[in-house]
């Protein structure tokens, strides 16, 4: 008699039986967590709508778009308006903005809240460890206009709390939001100040996970409170830090509009231009759609192709990724 196997190599059912039955398994299974599928029905409903459904409108970044001929009925111009992009002025300053403050953004703001989380781990008094907590966790239920409100009354010229230091000791006022040399720093450092406590809680509860009696060897063994760091805690947190930051490269272009343009005026422009504004300030208040969706896919491509290469590059050296 000859032998049939139950499926092929890969592993799927050989026969229409068994893909039958499988299938019924499947929907038995919804069927009995039923629960679940519906909490999570608001969550994949919202990606489809918001998300996914409005990249039909994409195809307008390679046509001529006509409001009054719609998306189907302007015509095909294929990568002009891309070509338009790369050929202007404004393309190379606005690129090198973006990608300068993402990657200061990124040397500095990424290891911080690593540090906090250490420190906060190695704080015995509960009291005080619940206090830093909250005194840093609160920035970052701060809205853009609030921070930026408040920036602008510390630095202020005439009246500000930082310039009367500076006066104090010796030094001239300093318009910080008028000179484009400060823009990233005040935008870099600002943005650490409100996010490092809210960031920390993840490495947080990575710590959390550690087996205590990992230190209570190291402890045994005689190791200081240097080493058990170096060579329990950093380790401990490598994957849930790599994880991060592939997730902070893949959008490494995409800088926060609101925040820039709030703290953005005519004098600073030049280096506080970046793609987001650029595609607003064509888009929306230029009329010139088709153009400025051109712009914001070629952002997205560029943090698409690097997550994708982070993701590959880590899962290679590290055995840790997203997929």
């Amino acid at each position: 008699m000859a032998f049939t196997p139950p499926a092929d190599f890969s592993g799927r059912p050989s026969s229409k039986r068994e893909v039958r039955s499988a299938r019924s398994r499947s929907l038995r299974t919804m069927a009995a967590n039923w629960q679940l599928y519906v909490m999570i029905a608001p969550v994949v409903a919202y990606f489809i709508i918001f998300h996914y459904f409005p990249m039909y409108g994409v195809q307008i970044a390679f046509k001529d778009f006509i409001a009054t001929k719609g998306i189907t009925g302007s015509s095909w111009v294929g990568l002009k308006h891309f070509d338009q992009f790369f050929q202007s002025y404004y393309a190379a300053r606005i690129i090198l903005n973006t990608l300068g403050i993402s990657l200061m953004q990124l040397v500095i703001g990424f290891p911080i809240p690593i540090l906090l989380a250490i420190m906060l781990n190695e704080v015995r008094s509960s009291k005080f460890k619940r206090t830093v907590q909250t005194v840093t966790y609160a920035p970052h239920f701060l809205s853009s206009v609030v921070l930026v409100g408040m920036m602008v009354t510390f630095l202020s010229p005439r009246n500000g709390i930082v310039n009367l230091i500076i006066e104090l000791f010796g030094g001239e006022r300093v318009n910080f939001f008028t000179e484009p040399g400060w823009f990233k720093s005040l935008y870099v450092f600002s943005d650490v100040w409100q996010n490092m406590g809210w960031a920390s809680i993840i490495y947080l509860a990575a710590l959390a996970g550690i087996d205590p009696q990992q230190y209570e060897a190291a402890t045994i063994d005689g190791a200081s409170k240097l080493k058990k760091i170096m060579y329990i805690t950093i380790p401990g947190l490598m994957p849930t830090a790599i994880i991060l930051l592939i997730l902070n490269v893949g959008t490494l272009m995409s800088v926060g509009f609101e925040k820039v343009f709030l703290m953005q005026n005519d004098l600073n422009l030049d280096s506080s231009e970046i793609i987001s504004t650029y595609v607003y300030r064509k888009g929306l208040i230029g009329a010139q759609y088709s153009f400025s969706a051109a712009v914001g896919l070629f952002n997205s491509v560029i943090n698409f192709i690097l997550l994708i290469s982070v993701n590959s590059l880590s899962r290679r050296v590290s055995k840790t990724s997203l997929w």
